[in-house]
């Protein structure tokens, strides 16, 4: 069919109140707008649905059970780390979800108050959020197991009255204990947490603390419902907070009415899914993706969503997916492109997905990082349905650059999320603030205003927010991504504009260069970073994590991938060094940590990064430059 995408997006750009207006009727406001869009602060800062009233939780629940659908499954937990899998439906989340307001209430949390939320994957998370939505107030997820100083840092910055945690979280092959990192959070803490809720997991013992500590079940047991309270589209619903350039954490906020909006659209126009239907996000509440689409977007909508708490491979195997997809009739699955790695490290033939009926299953959405050529192509061979990458950031809360499952899918190019989200102007700029060539890498911008659904600011920090973002384009947002876009108006986003390398002054993007690494047959995963030289000011290193049962000389397979660079981008490029390592330093959200690698390799002081998912695995990577000579600038030289 053709695709209604050119018209709307025209449209989009053309008539932005109007268009925004329309969405917006999907929603109920207790008072409607007095404004669409206010740009009285303009050019730095715009609000969506001036004066409105509107209730988040409201939306999410209380319209649907009212409209009939209180009976259908809102959420689906399913653990396999600790064998439960529960449906909880519109109605009986509604009751839990207004009981637990009452909780918070009963602690003195009212509309505008702060509550921080360091849990794991479990339904009692969602429902903390929901309730603080209910009251008013704004919720601020840390993800469970966080350092406790970085917590510390967090309850400092958004002072808390309650913090709701759990006992701890479980992994394959271990416990991770929350309340030791707790205590020394509140304890590091200047700001003082008096009371917080504690999940009691069976799994995890923990000590509660007398006079500060409340369980769960104790505070609900005594919790009286509470009802929406009305808040102005324009005040926050939750603080997430994103690492910066400088280490200290950016409070991303969102908005209630424009996310709402945002949301709800996304759902059927980009996602494709209808009221009723199975929608997954693979990706924890801690981050931005939990937030959208395993909360708020899917109940916003009227669909079942799935709350995993489980791996893609190890719990038990990598058919972990396929089961779900198949027990639950899951119509659209959204992961990130590392999961599918490495699902195709553990199962490169796909051996797994026939074990599973999956005829319900439509469509496979990546994002969080690029999707390299060659796991699209697996992933398309293997499961015969549309696979399509898409692009967006913490900051802008839902998708920027996307395929459309629910206005008609796109011509597919691979190594691109598409074309723009529709609000969403997307332009290409050089050094000098000029939009360049098409087919030219430079900084990717978002024309302002951003549609609804964008951070309006950081929590309490109006100057960083300017020159963090608007001030190096003006005119513009700055994402931090550096690409191109092509003739067609398809954009390739590469890199992080940090990871842009400088060879012997031509400007080179290392995400083209692991697009060529991972289409080796033997590569699951890579990393390219720039390390300094001597010569050529930088060069170009590659990290290759070979897949599971490759036995070749790693010295033949590196030369092979060292041939393929030269052959697909060029001599220019001076890709001659290469290296052979078990595994790559990742976020919890599966994000490959290549400026701290960067660090490591130029003999540069480093910070260990608050989100990393395994901190043995960066001495590993120092063991092994340090190995090479990596301490400094260098000339390159073979590992």
């Amino acid at each position: 069919m053709t695709s209604r995408y050119p018209e709307i997006y025209r449209r989009s750009l053309a008539e932005p109140e109007a268009f925004w207006a329309e969405a917006a009727e999907a929603i109920h406001w207790y008072k409607r707008w007095d404004r669409v869009l206010d740009a009285s602060r303009a050019p730095y800062f715009y609000r969506w649905y001036a004066g409105a009233e509107c209730n988040t939780c409201h939306n999410a629940l209380d319209r649907h059970v009212a409209s009939g659908r209180g009976e259908q499954t809102a959420i689906i937990y399913d653990s396999p780390m600790t064998g439960i899998v529960r449906a909880i439906s519109y109605r009986e989340l509604l009751d839990e979800v207004a009981r637990f307001a009452g909780a918070l209430a009963a602690e003195g949390v009212a509309k505008g108050d702060r509550v921080i939320i360091y849990m794991p994957m479990i339904p009692e998370a969602a429902i903390a959020m929901l309730a603080c939505a209910r009251l008013g107030a704004i919720h601020s997820v840390v993800f469970g197991g966080f350092a406790a100083n970085e917590l510390a840092v967090r309850i400092d910055d958004s002072t808390p009255k309650v913090i709701v945690s759990a006992t701890g979280g479980v992994e394959p092959g271990r416990t991770v204990p929350y309340m030791p990192l707790l205590g020394e959070a509140i304890e590091r803490a200047r700001h003082k947490v008096k009371r917080c809720i504690i999940v009691e997991r069976p799994e995890i013992k923990g000590e509660l603390v007398a006079g500060r500590d409340k369980s769960w079940g104790e505070a609900m047991a005594a919790a009286k419902p509470r009802a929406c309270v009305p808040v102005a589209a324009t005040d926050p619903l939750y603080v997430l907070y994103t690492s910066g350039t400088t280490g200290e954490p950016k409070g991303v906020v969102r908005d209630n009415g424009g996310h709402m909006v945002a949301l709800h659209w996304s759902m059927k126009n980009v996602y494709g899914v209808d009221p009723g239907e199975v929608f997954w996000a693979a990706s924890d509440i801690g981050w931005v993706v939990g937030h959208s689409y395993i909360v708020y977007g899917p109940l916003l909508a009227g669909n079942t969503a799935v709350l995993y708490e489980g791996k893609p491979v190890g719990t038990p195997d990598a058919g972990a997916y396929w089961r779900l997809i198949s027990q639950h009739k899951v119509r659209a699955l959204f992961t990130a492109p590392t999961a599918f790695r490495a699902i195709k490290r553990d199962d490169p033939k796909g051996d797994f997905i026939r074990n599973y009926d999956l005829s319900s299953f439509r469509t496979l959405f990546l994002a969080g990082e690029r999707a390299d050529t060659d796991t699209v192509k697996w992933a398309e061979t293997h499961l015969q349905r549309p696979v399509i990458d898409h692009w967006w950031q913490t900051e802008s809360g839902w998708p920027m650059c996307a395929n459309y499952a629910g206005l008609g899918f796109l011509p597919v190019k691979h190594g691109s999320p598409s074309k723009p989200v529709p609000g969403y102007d997307i332009r290409v700029l050089d050094e000098g603030r000029n939009e360049i060539k098409r087919g030219e890498i430079g900084a990717i911008v978002v024309k302002l205003p951003m549609p609804p659904g964008c951070f309006p600011t950081l929590w309490n920090a109006e100057a960083r927010y300017k020159s963090a973002y608007l001030e190096d384009f003006p005119g513009y947002y700055k994402t931090g991504d550096a690409g191109y876009m092509d003739e067609d108006g398809y954009l390739y986003v590469m890199t992080r504009t940090d990871d842009v390398i400088n060879v012997a002054g031509h400007r080179l993007s290392t995400g083209g260069m692991e697009e060529v690494l991972s289409s080796h047959p033997d590569v699951a995963e890579c990393a390219v970073i720039g390390v300094n030289d001597e010569l050529k000011g930088q060069v170009p290193l590659g990290f290759v994590v070979l897949k599971l049962g490759v036995n070749r000389p790693h010295a033949e397979i590196l030369k092979e991938i060292v041939a393929l660079v030269r052959e697909r981008i060029g001599p220019v490029a001076a890709f001659k060094t290469a290296t052979v390592v078990q595994r790559l330093p990742k976020t919890r959200s599966g994000k490959v940590l290549r400026g701290t690698m960067q660090k490591i390799a130029n003999g540069e002081d480093y910070k260990q990064p608050a989100t990393i998912e395994d901190p043995a695995v960066l001495p590993e990577i120092a063991a092994t430059l340090a190995g090479a000579g990596f301490t400094g600038a260098t000339t390159a030289k073979a590992i």
